[in-house]
């Protein structure tokens, strides 16, 4: 079986994706994920991702209608492939079997 190695930022990117309920665009990605991460994330870090994993095969896109509220430009939605939703489960997966090779309280905190 090929395994999927995708980056921190892209498997983010593709959960985001994945958990929207309504049409994912550029915005509304951007936000979750600086919500989500608690991070500082700029829009062109989201969109070179969001390009790049619909160059993988990860992503698709498709252009929403112009609007007079964004000057007449249009929306680029974009929705997980089966490639992209292959690709999160068998990380999930992945992730865990090395959660569960964690000997019981090896990630036990001491606070003195």
């Amino acid at each position: 079986m090929k395994r999927t190695f995708l980056g921190e930022f892209e498997e983010v990117v593709l959960l985001v994706i994945a958990g929207c309920t309504e049409e994912a665009y550029g915005v509304t990605i951007w936000e979750r994920l600086q919500q989500q991460t608690g991070r500082a994330i700029t829009m062109s870090a989201v969109h070179a991702t969001l390009y790049r994993l619909e160059e993988k095969g990860y992503l698709a896109s498709e252009l929403g209608g112009a609007t007079a509220e964004r000057g007449g430009r249009r929306k680029r939605f974009f929705a997980l492939t089966a490639t992209g939703s292959k690709a999160l489960l068998e990380i999930q997966e992945m992730r865990a079997n090395l959660w569960q090779e964690i000997p019981a309280g090896k990630l036990q905190v001491i606070i003195k």
